[in-house]
């Protein structure tokens, strides 16, 4: 019998993580936990987000509590869990330790992309909101504890052979490929997060991955810096990308 398995997919903001969690619920073996530290985030920062008083009230915000559930025994019948998290949730003071109890993968976008789509809904924005330079440390940490190197898909790459890549995927981590995955019923989930109302609506519209259809991003004159200092993160994740 094979021991469970607690994956975090590490992602950063408008990327396809919403999707790859539906995609993970609906194998029925698998149990998802929604950005699970999200509202110790929130609490911590003070951001103001859509919803943040009730993202606070409705979660965790002691993130020593988040580490232990999120490593701890599996609910009977589920074999795996899949924990989607946001990378920039996982803030400097928070300890990492925890992480050696988890698998991990990360989950890229072209940051270009990330930040054309961003400033449509937050015009301000900093290198951290991006995420990438927080999935290149959790990566570096998890490479110095020893483990073999995590998977890594990138997303605009993944949409274009969603079957082959979650095949890979499975395979990476040892996990039995379902079609399952590739499919799911439209609508919300009792899973979601309570911001779901402010964010899932394309999701909850979805019941696959949809082909994109994107443009050559163009970003403002005033965020190139910005990008500039994200892009050799990302490049060096993404030379470490599945291929398919």
């Amino acid at each position: 019998m094979k021991p469970p398995l607690h994956l975090a997919m590490w992602s950063g903001p408008r990327n396809i993580s919403t999707a790859m969690m539906r995609a993970w619920e609906n194998r029925g073996d698998c149990a998802v936990i929604d950005e699970p530290l999200y509202a110790h985030y929130l609490a911590y920062t003070g951001l103001d987000h859509p919803g943040s008083e009730e993202v606070i009230a409705a979660g965790q915000t002691d993130w020593r509590k988040v580490a232990q559930q999120l490593t701890g025994p599996l609910p009977p019948g589920i074999v795996l869990t899949y924990q989607k998290h946001m990378a920039h949730h996982l803030l400097p003071h928070i300890g990492r330790e925890w992480l050696r109890g988890l698998t991990h993968a990360f989950l890229i976008r072209d940051p270009r992309r990330v930040l054309v789509s961003y400033i449509k809904s937050r015009p301000s924005v900093v290198a951290a909101d991006i995420g990438i330079l927080q999935q290149r440390e959790i990566y570096e940490y998890v490479r110095s504890t020893g483990t073999s190197a995590p998977p890594v898909l990138d997303a605009g790459e993944f949409l274009q052979a969603p079957e082959a890549q979650l095949r890979a995927l499975c395979v990476a981590l040892g996990v039995d490929f379902t079609s399952r995955m590739l499919t799911w019923p439209a609508g919300p989930r009792a899973s979601d997060g309570v911001w779901a109302p402010y964010w899932y609506s394309e999701v909850y519209r979805s019941t696959g991955f949809a082909t994109p259809r994107e443009v050559e991003p163009q970003v403002p004159e005033q965020f190139r810096d910005l990008i500039e200092q994200v892009m050799p993160s990302y490049e060096l994740l993404f030379a470490q990308r599945l291929r398919t």
